[in-house]
């Protein structure tokens, strides 16, 4: 079996999902294609290129791709679909809003942000906020699939697929790219960071979070926040984690502040360490956490801090 991973990247380099895919992918089947969309992204192909695992890069070079726009990207997906027995793209934005147009066009159902490979048409997912993994067997001729990446390990970068260049589809004149404002920091990006460092309404203010900064400057850590705390303007929302928001899987997380919400430990279960911290002692997330301290954060952190 042919299994099609549509990478997305930036036109340069591949976003780190993408690797994360093509491990799933060869789970699927023996052979794994890569399509790059987008214009002036011969850099991004050959990055994909060099992705062990994928034996083939399809590359579609031509302006309407230039933005990544779903409409366009899914349609150039089709064209070549019938080619493949599954289709696969990261669960991020990027492959929430392309496979699922791609999907309905073929009369497919997708299958949502897969935990596990099972076998070549039955996968594992989450269900009920992550308190349930469902397995779930697809019948269907094209499997349309986003994957959890923070499940799979990322495929080696010592591949030499080759490159091929196919027709691009024309761009939809029902749509048009008006801009994008993206969020730039100086510290790791939060689904890819090996350390994490989160915090809830346990924090009174947005000015607390300053708090938080100054033991990620000591470990080297991403920084994210509960919906709660997104909501109340403490922090941006790209910090977001858990079920509503990004899901992390670093080696280290730390949650201060946090008491647990369902959807908050759905974003976490695949962190390998999780530290909670909150002066609650009866908090759902100590349940879940390897390591809990119960006591007041604005005494504990600065101790931490002074420790490290």
């Amino acid at each position: 079996m042919t299994v099609l991973v549509i990478a997305e990247h930036d036109n340069t380099t591949l976003k780190a999902g993408t690797l994360n895919t093509i491990t799933a992918a060869m789970q699927c089947g023996s052979d794994v294609h890569v399509l790059v969309a987008g214009h002036h992204c011969s850099a991004a192909a050959q990055a994909a290129a060099k992705m062990t695992g994928a034996s083939k890069v399809l590359l579609a070079d031509a302006p309407p791709f230039a933005d990544g726009l779903a409409e366009n990207v899914a349609e150039q997906a089709l064209t070549i679909a019938p080619n493949y027995s599954h289709i696969l793209a990261p669960a991020s934005a990027y492959g929430k809003n392309i496979l699922p147009r791609v999907a309905a066009k073929l009369d497919v159902g997708q299958i949502s942000d897969i935990l596990a490979v099972v076998s070549p048409d039955t996968f594992d997912r989450a269900i009920y906020a992550g308190n349930a993994i469902a397995t779930v067997q697809s019948a269907d001729p094209i499997k349309v699939i986003t994957v959890r990446t923070t499940c799979f390990a990322a495929a080696d970068q010592n591949g030499s697929a080759v490159i091929e260049n196919i027709p691009a589809v024309a761009g939809s004149d029902k749509i048009k790219f008006l801009s994008r404002d993206i969020a730039t920091s100086d510290r790791p990006e939060l689904t890819s960071a090996k350390v994490v460092i989160a915090g809830g309404r346990g924090l009174d203010s947005a000015d607390d979070f300053k708090l938080l900064e100054q033991l990620a400057d000591k470990l080297g850590a991403a920084l994210g926040a509960t919906r709660s705390a997104v909501d109340a303007g403490f922090v941006p929302n790209d910090w977001q984690i858990g079920q509503t928001g990004k899901i992390v899987a670093p080696d280290l997380y730390i949650g201060i502040g946090i008491s647990g919400a369902v959807q908050h430990i759905a974003g976490i279960k695949g962190a390998k360490t999780i530290v909670a911290i909150d002066q609650d002692a009866d908090a759902p997330i100590f349940l879940v956490a390897d390591y809990g301290i119960v006591g007041d954060l604005y005494q504990l952190v600065p101790q931490l801090i002074a420790a490290l």
